[in-house]
């Protein structure tokens, strides 16, 4: 339940803090499993909320095992259809754990569902396909060697920024890997370097490979800039949502920055706060209005004032400083 609610009001959501999003093979998000998603890890959790907003069915994620860190977490990620992957790092007494969450992706697979794995392993905020982990390799092939017939869908995630509140959103899909492609029969090491190259080779084609230091390029490939009619029709109510959501966005800014810093969790946090949190300063500023003006017309602010925050969500700068 509180997995399909959240997904309702953080898709909608979406329409704010996500600018524009752009989908190459739009058709896929009807896709069906067994199916799991090998994606790049650009942008922290937001990397997986994006995908399970737009997916027809539920997507399953994995995330980093620490955060499981007791019941009640364990309880409310597993609510939200969250598992657990370790890395080395976080404690090599840990990894058994990992082989109980691939058994889990597997049951899933025989449910038909969608798992998603970030194929980096490590977030990074950056215009680049780092080298990939074997896990999304392992998965695939134990699943294959199971008699589990799952595909492998690449995605490529590009962001426009990733430090600022509405962004535009380039999600390219490759082409489904099968089973059909490899021989089995191999040594697990000769399997997954085998499936390792062949994700690596389309993920080069899906990610951005942007230099952090190139403003020219980044405004080229990432900026799609509003024709004179939107913004001439948008300026004003861009104006009022600038100033009346001042208040409301800046001390979340702060506090986000303070939270996450040299983290890369930073864009995530924001989003999550601003989304989660929105509804109440919408309820509030429209009380305050009927009060401060003394007429029930002004609970139209419930309507209005979203509507500001997308104008100017449409006009602002589209790029990192």
């Amino acid at each position: 339940m509180l997995y399909r609610v959240l997904k309702i009001w953080v898709g909608l959501s979406s329409r704010l803090f996500c600018r524009k999003i752009f989908i190459n093979k739009p058709d896929l998000l009807k896709a069906k499993g067994p199916l799991l998603l090998a994606a790049n890890h650009p942008n922290s959790f937001l990397d997986a909320v994006i995908l399970d907003i737009l997916f027809d069915q539920p997507v399953w994620s994995l995330a980093r095992g620490d955060v499981f860190k007791n019941p009640f977490y364990i309880r409310l990620l597993t609510m939200l259809k969250i598992l657990p992957v370790y890395r080395t790092s976080e404690g090599v007494e840990n990894l058994e754990t990992n082989y109980k969450t691939f058994d889990d992706c597997k049951e899933l697979f025989k449910k038909k569902a969608i798992v998603l794995m970030f194929s980096e392993g490590k977030c990074v905020n950056e215009w680049h396909l780092r080298p990939l982990r074997k896990g999304t390799a392992r998965l695939a092939i134990s699943s294959w060697k199971d008699d589990i017939h799952v595909k492998v869908l690449p995605a490529g995630i590009n962001y426009s920024s990733f430090y600022r509140f509405g962004k535009n959103v380039w999600l390219n899909f490759g082409e489904l890997i099968t089973i059909n492609e490899f021989d089995l029969n191999e040594t697990d090491g000769k399997l997954n370097l085998a499936f390792n190259q062949k994700l690596q080779n389309q993920l080069e084609q899906l990610v951005f490979e942007i230099d952090s230091n190139d403003k020219k390029a980044q405004e080229q490939q990432l900026t799609v800039q509003p024709g004179i009619l939107k913004r001439i029709t948008l300026l004003l109510p861009a104006i009022a949502g600038f100033v009346f959501h001042i208040p409301y966005y800046l001390p979340l800014k702060i506090f986000s920055k303070k939270r996450t810093t040299g983290t890369g969790h930073y864009d995530s946090v924001i989003i999550a706060l601003v989304t989660l949190l929105y509804p109440f300063y919408v309820l509030l500023f429209s009380f305050l209005m009927v009060c401060f003006f003394h007429s029930w017309y002004f609970l139209a602010s419930i309507l209005v004032l979203p509507f500001t925050a997308w104008s100017y969500i449409q006009l602002k700068g589209q790029l990192d400083k």
